[in-house]
């Protein structure tokens, strides 16, 4: 009876078309169709002059948006940071993991070649049953020989592995393009935030000088005899806990100034950094239209790509229901003699294929399956609230661009009455006319306004900065 196992191949042949495990669908998620904070705020659908709203795609570079900004500086430590940032360095290397992962599930497609050689000398006992003819004799065996085998990918069991890996990558790829929009969004508001210290310290430095000069009058009216030690006292204090919120103030910048230094990828004990009197004006900011929000956010790419490998998994743990075909070939050259072993007659081999199946395992494949699905559910839960996380992101800083342009021409006003009402009350008291304690109230109302105008300015900058973060970054360079 002739032997049939040569038609294994072709019956390999046909049931490699048999796809184990579900088909891939993106998860479907609400998206609204426009923007509900957007009406009234400084924003529109066009970028400023010589900037084009970059083409929606989590893969596409989002280009130095900073330089929107228009701040030199500002470009120059963003441009440090793409090359210097540890933590873009540290994605970079999960990226060449992942991707080197998809490598190792493509070689599944491929056949294992192995070469294997001997060489061997042994003695037999004399007292062996069976074996008369080496009894006692001592041999020598030597042997070269090539083993390949090959599992053809009946039930996508690879396949599975290869689109899982490969997702995976591509979500890796994702995470990177988030670090590095998260660090340069993070570089742009501590810069602006370090601007806005500076422009605190210029104000604080010159209350102080404007406090010492009225600490002057009312100590030469307390020497006259005209201003009691109540009003000198209270000059006194107003100087001092100006002075004080100045000393605070450094505090403040030396740590954003050593935040810089680390996202820049330089020690903070040798970075030092120096501003000017720059004016915070936020930029106009396209936003677009929500439903490219899913394809501008790198973090909604990567919650995506997670889903479409934890999908790949589950169609994995259904092909280990399956069983495995292995087709395998050895041959070679043995002898005892070294002289002979490249003869025809030492030669050897061995062809065959072999189906392996499991029968029985306790239940552990299916419970496999059930974690698969169950990661599969997890993923898309995550996916979708990381949606829902990215327009409420949007819509925070819609609002806060908004409201803080309103409160920023407010605050400007005050500002101007805060300023009136102090020179009004320092006139009044060199007229006599009312006590220190009125030019008190009315410093301390002027300073804490023109604050509040610089910390505005501050806020106004940063929400523009977590604005652009939030959409996925937005601007091209000119072409």
């Amino acid at each position: 009876m002739r032997s049939h196992w040569f038609l294994v191949p072709i019956v390999a042949a046909v049931l490699a078309g048999c796809a184990a495990g579900p088909a891939y669908h993106r998860p479907d998620v609400s998206v609204p169709a426009s923007y509900k904070e957007a009406v009234g705020a400084p924003v529109g659908n066009t970028p400023p002059a010589g900037w084009v709203a970059a083409s929606p795609g989590d893969t596409e570079d989002r280009g130095p948006w900073w330089e929107a900004f228009g701040d030199p500086q500002l470009q120059d430590l963003e441009s440090r940071a793409s090359k210097s940032n540890q933590s873009v360095q540290g994605a970079l290397a999960a990226l060449t993991m992942a991707r080197s992962a998809v490598g190792v599930a493509r070689s599944g497609y491929a056949p294992t070649i192995a070469a294997t050689s001997s060489a061997s000398r042994s003695h037999t006992s004399q007292n062996i049953v069976g074996r008369a003819g080496l009894a006692g004799r001592t041999v020598s065996d030597g042997s070269v020989g090539v083993d390949a085998s090959w599992e053809p990918d009946l039930f996508s069991r690879v396949r599975h592995a290869v689109d899982a890996a490969d997702a995976r990558a591509q979500a890796s790829s994702a995470d990177l393009a988030s670090v590095q929009l998260s660090i340069h969004a993070e570089l742009a508001t501590d810069y602006f935030d370090l601007l806005d210290t500076d422009a605190q310290t210029v104000l604080l430095q010159q209350t102080v000088a404007s406090y010492s000069s009225a600490l002057e009058l009312v100590q030469h009216r307390f020497d006259g005899g005209i201003a009691s030690d109540l009003e000198l006292a209270q000059a006194q204090t107003q100087l001092e806990t100006t002075q004080a919120q100045l000393t605070d103030l450094g505090v403040r910048r030396g740590q954003l100034e050593h935040a810089i230094a680390t996202l820049v990828g330089e020690p903070a004990s040798t970075f030092s950094l120096k501003t000017g009197a720059t004016e915070l004006t936020p930029p106009t900011i396209p936003t677009g239209v929500p439903s490219e929000l899913l394809q501008r956010r790198p973090d909604i790419a990567a919650a995506e790509r997670l889903v479409a490998g934890a999908n790949a998994d589950v169609g994995s743990a259904v092909s280990a229901f399956y069983p495995d075909l292995v087709l395998s070939v050895t041959g070679g050259v043995e002898s005892s003699n070294i002289g002979s072993l490249l003869s025809m007659p030492s030669r050897f081999w061995a062809i065959g294929p072999a189906i392996l199946g499991t029968i029985f395992d306790g239940g552990k494949r299916k419970h496999q399956l059930e974690g698969a699905r169950a990661q599969y559910d997890q993923t898309v839960a995550a996916y979708r609230q990381t949606v829902l996380t990215a327009f409420q992101e949007v819509e925070d800083n819609l609002t806060a661009t908004r409201q803080l342009a309103d409160e920023s021409r407010m605050q400007r006003k005050a500002v101007a009455s805060a300023e009136r009402a102090l020179q009004i009350a320092l006139n009044r008291y060199q007229a006599g006319a009312v006590s220190y304690l009125d030019v008190v109230t009315a410093q301390s109302t002027a300073l804490s306004n023109e604050r509040v105008a610089a910390d505005i300015s501050r806020r106004q900058m940063d929400a523009s900065v977590l604005l652009v973060k939030a959409l996925g970054g937005l601007w091209t360079a000119p072409t």
